[in-house]
């Protein structure tokens, strides 16, 4: 049983919707349908051959798989890439090759993983002053001990 739903339209033949790959799973796989070789140090924009309908109120969070990462030096350039809850545009994911040999994107391959996470809307409110933290402005590295 789901708390929402996803809609999906496959836009070509091939495509696959989106499928947790066991129950509890927090990220749902996404298919390539683009077969591309992408050299070591270059990336390239590979197709899911989906869009999608988020529930309202949401994102979606494009994220890297981890077996390609370790095996592969395999992961997604911009992680983790933001699918908001109006686009309706086929999802992409763009993949970067971080080893030192050509790697194949097949048809029908998990290239990456889809969450759903919640989206608060906020009101901007500009302000003179904020509050005090005890850790105030310390940023990059401030809590560390060297």
């Amino acid at each position: 049983m789901s708390d929402f739903d996803l809609k999906v339209q496959l836009l070509r033949i091939g495509a696959k919707a989106p499928e947790y790959a066991h129950p509890g799973d927090a990220g749902l796989d996404l298919f390539s349908t683009d077969e591309v070789e992408i050299m070591p140090g270059k990336s390239s924009l590979i197709k899911t051959g989906i869009s999608i309908q988020l529930p309202p109120k949401t994102e979606a969070q494009i994220r890297p798989r981890s077996g390609l990462a370790l095996k592969h030096q395999i992961t997604v350039l911009n992680s983790p890439g933001t699918i908001d809850e109006g686009y309706r545009g086929e999802i992409g994911v763009i993949i970067i090759n971080h080893g030192n040999k050509p790697f194949c994107i097949e048809k029908g391959m998990k290239i990456a993983q889809m969450v759903l996470k919640p989206v608060f809307s906020v009101t901007i409110t500009i302000e003179d002053k904020l509050t005090t933290t005890s850790r105030g402005d310390g940023g990059f590295g401030s809590t560390d001990e060297n």
